[in-house]
């Protein structure tokens, strides 16, 4: 099983984007795949996860009303997005999945690369 993130980028406050967790070798009705974030000199947070069985989806309360977490799974693929997008949230940013896991996921089984969003003016 392989997860490969992507779409970070530069943004300003209050501004918008799109990432995207490409699962490979795996179904996603079978994996809760949760997006973590580490900030610099930060331990790394669990911001929002979906799970396998139901799609039903959680939200760390710093992200709720703000981000959205989806899947299209004839395509294997999860989307964060992040929209009123606050300085707070520069990070880099990744995904991991846990199979057969509920949300918010306990256990890690596989990791995917991070990719760096930084809020700022």
């Amino acid at each position: 099983v392989q997860l490969q993130a992507s779409g970070g980028g530069l943004v300003q406050p209050g501004g918008s984007l799109r990432l995207s967790c490409a699962v490979s070798g795996a179904s996603l009705d079978y994996y809760a795949i949760t997006w973590f974030r580490q900030a610099p000199g930060k331990e790394r947070e669990g911001v929002s996860c979906i799970s396998g069985s139901d799609g039903s989806a959680y939200y760390e309360d710093s992200v709720k009303g703000r981000f959205t977490i989806s899947r299209l799974n004839a395509k294997t693929t999860v989307y964060l997005d992040m929209h009123s997008l606050r300085p707070e949230d520069t990070a880099v940013y990744y995904c991991a999945a846990d199979y057969l896991g509920n949300c918010p996921m306990r256990s890690v089984d596989y990791w995917g690369q991070g990719t760096l969003v930084t809020v700022s003016s």
